[in-house]
């Protein structure tokens, strides 16, 4: 189909492109005029993703994620939020409300699920761009009603956020007031098996008396060395053949007094041998003398080799002593390191309890303060008031639309029309009917009459124009 063919076609039916037109036109404008009015309350509120923790003072790097403002936008369009505008609002406890709720359900299901349903059919949220605000726009009939609902879902909204960003921190005070109290037990344990150790075994300080009893130990173990020396000196000495190289008996000074009263009186007694003879009563004095004084140097000899015997058998009993105490001393030492050790131990488990009590008790804490914390990041911008004029129906914007709509539905009713009855509207119907060449054509009689009258009326005119 040509142009001229289709502009043949709307100028044969225009009446009835225009007529479906104008029905289309006021239908609209019916429709838009007897439809109930909508009026659209908006509210908004901002999202501070930027502020640290109020309690902790640590920024939360998951408040700049890309999914967090669709998170937020979820949280506001969720059936909780609904319901706790039901429950702010107090729809619920309406009769009315409630008759219509068993009107439509026959009282299947809960009121406050349905209509939490019905407020999130008129419920719209949308967030600005490249800012962190949301609008909350709810369309209704009552334009007070329609701003108490949106208000409603803001500050629902706040309630919301602030409950999901609290129940996390309860149960973290929950858990860790009940790991409190498991620490501070195992830390009265641990210190009452201490307590209990130290009077079982009679320990007042542990360190000092390890100190006392090693240097005892040191002592009796020099002590013991001493003797042993002692010993073996004493041991030699009476091992010896010779009684005179034994250094006390030559280092004595009566014996070496002796020994030169028997060299002195040697030497008389040969002199007198010689010049007296032996058997002179002064050569014998002398050799009376001279054999007492040899019966004292046996007799003091003997003296120091007994003495160096009893000293031999005293340090073989002081070492025998020394011996036993020394082993009683290690023995003393080995417990006490033993209860020291037992002791460290049981001190690095008071040590241990201690600080994962006190690890444990500051993160209590600080989940206590989450817990009770009603700071939240984000806060009302705008409240919703009452529009004073309805956002629905849109009577100009409707009746453009139908102009439009009108003006194809026309169009199309009369391409219908002419297709169920074919006319032939020029020369190309023809053509395209029959498939033969056109040789000429015969305008209609109206055109012909109406190139005459035009004809006749400039043949007059000139002649009115003379007389």
């Amino acid at each position: 189909m040509t142009l001229q063919q289709f502009l043949l076609i709307l100028r044969a039916r225009y009446l009835v492109a225009l007529l479906t037109l104008l029905l289309t036109v006021a239908a609209t404008v019916v429709v838009s005029l007897i439809i109930p009015k909508q009026y659209t309350a908006n509210a908004a509120v901002v999202v501070d993703v930027k502020s640290p923790d109020p309690v902790s003072g640590i920024p939360l790097q998951g408040l700049i994620a890309p999914g967090y403002m669709a998170t937020q936008i979820d949280i506001i369009n969720s059936d909780r939020v609904a319901q706790r505008v039901v429950k702010v609002l107090k729809m619920d406890e309406s009769p009315a409300i409630r008759m219509q709720w068993q009107q439509e359900t026959q009282g299947k299901g809960q009121l406050i699920n349905w209509l939490s349903e019905l407020l999130q059919k008129n419920l719209e949220v949308k967030p600005s761009r490249e800012s962190n605000v949301i609008n909350i726009g709810y369309t209704g009939g009552d334009p007070d009603f329609a701003a108490a609902v949106a208000n409603g879902f803001a500050q629902a909204y706040l309630d919301v956020n602030l409950d999901l960003k609290l129940a996390p921190a309860r149960q973290y005070a929950a858990f860790f007031e009940e790991q409190t109290k498991q620490m501070r037990d195992k830390l009265e344990k641990a210190q009452l098996a201490l307590s209990d150790y130290q009077q079982k075994n009679g320990i007042t300080t542990a360190d000092d008396r390890l100190d006392f009893e090693t240097a005892k130990l040191n002592e009796t173990s020099s002590q013991l060395t001493g003797v042993q020396g002692q010993t073996t000196d004493s041991q030699s000495k009476r091992q010896n053949s010779r009684a005179d190289t034994v250094a006390e008996v030559m280092q004595s000074p009566l014996i070496n007094s002796l020994k030169a009263d028997i060299g002195r009186l040697d030497a008389k007694l040969q002199e007198s041998n010689i010049n007296l003879g032996k058997n002179h009563p002064q050569t014998q004095r002398t050799e009376t003398e001279l054999a007492t004084l040899k019966t004292q140097l046996e007799a003091e000899t003997r003296k120091i080799t007994s003495s160096i015997d009893t000293t031999y058998q005293v340090s073989r009993q002081r070492e025998q002593q020394l011996q036993g105490a020394l082993a009683t001393q290690k023995a003393r030492v080995l417990v006490l390191n033993k209860q020291r050790d037992e002791l460290n131990v049981l001190r690095r488990d008071i040590e241990t309890a201690q600080r994962a009590f006190e690890v444990i008790s500051q993160r209590a804490s600080q989940s206590t303060v989450e817990s009770q914390n009603s700071q939240t990041n984000i806060a009302v911008l705008n409240a919703a008031s009452p529009p004073n004029a309805p956002s629905r129906p849109r009577v100009l914007l409707n009746v453009l639309v139908s102009i439009f709509l009108g003006t194809l539905l026309g169009v199309g009713l009369a391409l219908m029309l002419e297709l169920a009855n074919r006319r032939v509207r020029s020369a190309d119907d023809l053509v395209e009917a029959l498939d033969l060449p056109v040789l000429g054509s015969i305008a209609s009689a109206k055109d012909m009459f109406k190139r005459a009258a035009a004809r006749k009326g400039a043949s007059l005119a000139p002649q009115e124009a003379t007389a």
